[in-house]
């Protein structure tokens, strides 16, 4: 049987949180073969970012095409893309390939409250990549931005979720994690909605939780499962990655990808 491949196009997160590391560990743990085009190198830690350095537009589109002419993904997962420019490229070079099961994770703030997207390039993303996307996964502050809703309620984020589902023609999955009394996520796909509950795990460590949920759906996507399913199953996988409590670093730090990891090469030394 044919392994089933999936390409983020994300940042890199070099202390490993986040970014295409986080997807790159997600989709391998999710069952697809794992492939990444970088937007974009970043110094980065569980406190905070501290540079970003951009890939030139030709140099992304070098990349992108370099993979889809090799090995056709399953699923592409857009994180962190910072400029217009690059969103451009990696619609056309998308568009090109008729590239399938597109899951945008509209990263604009870093979990430790660093800005990584400029103001133009939130309009070129809704655009371009929001018009071409089968799934975006903002959190309440990124939907907030994308409907120019104040989100305070269950109510408010169903409507701030039509809103942006009707207004780009693709599914919204709104993420409550941002909300004080709950982790509930509200999908919103062809006119019907459906709440995921969630359960609050009490771990401070959620760096690059967003990267890791969206990997997590794409991979899904890319094995066949609908997308109700893809979003249940990586709902699931996101609370094992949080209740094995793995605690690194000085700020928010990451999640235990691994936490289901079992083969001979795991093993602890004697």
């Amino acid at each position: 049987m044919k392994m089933k491949t999936a390409l983020t196009i994300a940042g890199s997160d070099c202390s490993g949180g986040a970014g295409i590391q986080a997807d790159i560990k997600t989709m391998t743990m999710n069952g697809v073969y794992a492939m990444s085009a970088v937007t974009a190198l970043t110094a980065q830690n569980t406190t905070g970012v501290r540079a970003i350095q951009e890939a030139t537009p030709d140099f992304l589109k070098q990349q992108i095409d370099a993979v889809f002419e090799d090995i056709f993904p399953d699923s592409v997962k857009i994180g962190m893309v910072s400029s217009r420019e690059l969103i451009c490229v990696i619609a056309d070079r998308l568009k090109y390939y008729k590239a399938k099961n597109i899951v945008v994770d509209p990263v604009m703030v870093a979990t430790s409250g660093s800005h990584l997207m400029k103001t133009e390039a939130i309009k070129t993303l809704t655009d371009e990549l929001l018009a071409i996307a089968t799934l975006v996964t903002p959190n309440i502050p990124e939907a907030e931005v994308l409907s120019e809703f104040s989100i305070e309620t269950k109510e408010d984020m169903y409507s701030a979720a039509k809103f942006i589902s009707d207004t780009y023609g693709c599914s919204v999955l709104l993420k409550g994690g941002h909300s004080i009394n709950d982790a509930n996520d509200l999908l919103y796909s062809n006119g019907k909605m459906l709440w995921f509950e969630g359960k609050r795990i009490d771990n401070p460590n959620t760096h690059g939780t967003g990267c890791t949920l969206s990997s997590a759906i794409a991979s899904n996507l890319a094995k066949g499962f609908t997308l109700e399913e893809s979003v249940k199953r990586a709902k699931e996988y996101i609370s094992g990655a949080l209740s094995a409590m793995l605690d690194l670093g000085q700020g928010s730090g990451p999640m235990k990808h691994n936490f289901d990891l079992q083969g001979e090469y795991e093993k602890e030394a004697e």
